[in-house]
């Protein structure tokens, strides 16, 4: 469909509009929603295209996380905003970052694939703390005995790091060890009953600790950020 520049930028208002009004992530299928007639998901994506241009040079950044389009604060910026709300985001404790990442890399997996992996037991609090924060969801039952819980991590989980898809997910030959990391421990308030500090023998566990954004921020860092963000 050919648009007249003036329709155009009436469509383009109207997806900026919605966008700025929304506190979740639209889809492409939702912004044309807006429309009576239908300009079709190629007309919005060049909608959406042309607004992250707009927005470029300013404080603020039209992205494409997993769930669709949201503007956001740029990272640059985080730092500064924080000022006005010192409240800290909670920090994970070991255990929770490396069952967070065997999810992450391994899904689905079971709560006895998570602790194979660890070598330690996995405590029931570990994947409430996870559940609760909208990062992992069961899946589905294993075809074994007791049909366990299959685990995989949530849209949201992506939203939150700013990501895509999985595939965007850090390489485990890129990531680093920050386990041992003392910023990573977590208060006994936050995660009540949770016991589980002994340091893991496989890499897949220890790959937790670079779970990061694109931009090579450590894990701690892109867990902190999503968590302040939302």
């Amino acid at each position: 469909m050919n648009l007249q520049p003036s329709d155009f930028a009436q469509i383009k208002r109207a997806v900026e509009a919605a966008l700025l009004a929304s506190s979740e992530p639209l889809a492409v299928t939702e912004l044309r929603r807006l429309f009576d007639e239908d300009h079709g998901a190629e007309i919005i994506r060049r909608v959406l295209e042309d607004l992250q241009g707009d927005w470029s040079e300013r404080g603020v950044e039209l992205v494409n996380v997993a769930s669709g389009w949201r503007f956001q604060v740029r990272p640059d910026f985080q730092q500064r905003l924080n000022k006005l709300n010192p409240h800290k985001p909670p920090r994970y404790s070991r255990a929770v970052l490396e069952t967070l990442a065997i999810i992450a890399y391994k899904q689905p997996v079971t709560r006895g694939d998570i602790e194979e992996i660890r070598g330690v037991s996995v405590s029931a609090n570990i994947l409430k703390v996870l559940e609760a924060r909208g990062w992992i969801d069961v899946v589905g039952h294993k075809e074994s005995p007791g049909r366990p819980a299959l685990f995989s991590t949530t849209r949201s989980f992506l939203d939150d790091l700013g990501l895509r898809s999985l595939s965007e997910l850090p390489s485990l030959e890129d990531l680093g060890t920050l386990i041992e990391s003392g910023d990573v421990e977590a208060s006994s308030a936050f995660i009540e009953g949770s016991v589980e500090q002994e340091a893991s023998t496989p890499d897949e566990a220890m790959a937790v600790a670079g779970l990061a954004e694109e931009s090579g921020a450590p894990a701690t860092e892109a867990i902190e950020q999503a968590s302040a963000r939302s």
